[in-house]
């Protein structure tokens, strides 16, 4: 009896260690695999809660971490959580109108709004990569931006204060087409600021406005 456990023993090891030698290399393989996802699940939720992430979506058109690689759309990355949570409101009860921004504002719940502005707050801001080389259309924006005073409120750097936001490095197009909305009463600044500023430029000093500022670094000291 004593015997015939001991026999049944060795096979068990013996069977144990041909399964190991065949099977134990993938297995290790799962093993890192699993791993792995569970550090990735972990990253995950510090940067900005458990997959699906509500930001990814907004990645189509705002870049991959809110860094826009569409000079028609906004880099949302190193805005302050201020101005991003203002506009999000505003797009959601209709004070500023965009087809896909509105209806996506209005049908996020408090807690995904605090999520998303939370989230793109504290990414890195990197200039918008679409900008195409005009050194005269250069040198006339930032005379443009120098006469009309945009440090003020922007910043030495255009890179945000808190009486407004950061706009270097945003890409040209969207920037032309902000100012073009203020100066014809599309878009309201509820200090009337923007309103006033754009509508004494004419469209070329926009063009070359924004030529400028698309062109900065949005890096913050």
């Amino acid at each position: 009896m004593k015997r015939g456990i001991l026999i049944g023993a060795a096979l068990a090891v013996t069977f144990a260690a041909a399964l190991g030698a065949v099977y134990g290399p993938e297995l290790w393989a799962a093993y890192r695999f699993y791993e792995v996802l569970d550090r990735q699940y972990a990253d995950d939720r510090t940067r900005g809660g458990a997959w699906p992430r509500l930001q990814a979506s907004c990645a189509h058109c705002h870049g991959p971490d809110g860094r826009s690689r569409n000079a028609h759309y906004p880099s949302l990355a190193g805005l302050s959580d201020s101005y991003l949570d203002e506009q999000l409101r505003a797009f959601a009860e209709g004070r500023r109108r965009d087809p896909q921004m509105s209806p996506l504002a209005a049908s996020m719940s408090e807690e995904q709004i605090k999520r998303l502005v939370a989230y793109y707050a504290r990414q890195r801001p990197v200039r918008n990569p679409d900008l195409v080389a005009d050194a005269a259309l250069e040198e006339q924006g930032q005379a443009t931006v120098a006469a009309n005073g945009c440090a003020v409120c922007h910043g030495e750097r255009l890179s945000g204060t808190d009486r407004g936001p950061l706009i270097a490095g945003q890409g040209a197009s969207y920037l032309a087409d902000q100012l073009m909305a203020y100066k014809r009463g599309e878009r309201q600044d509820p200090t009337q600021a923007m309103q006033g500023i754009a509508s004494a430029m004419s469209e070329e000093e926009i063009r070359a406005a924004a030529r400028h500022i698309a062109g900065l670094d949005p890096a913050k000291d």
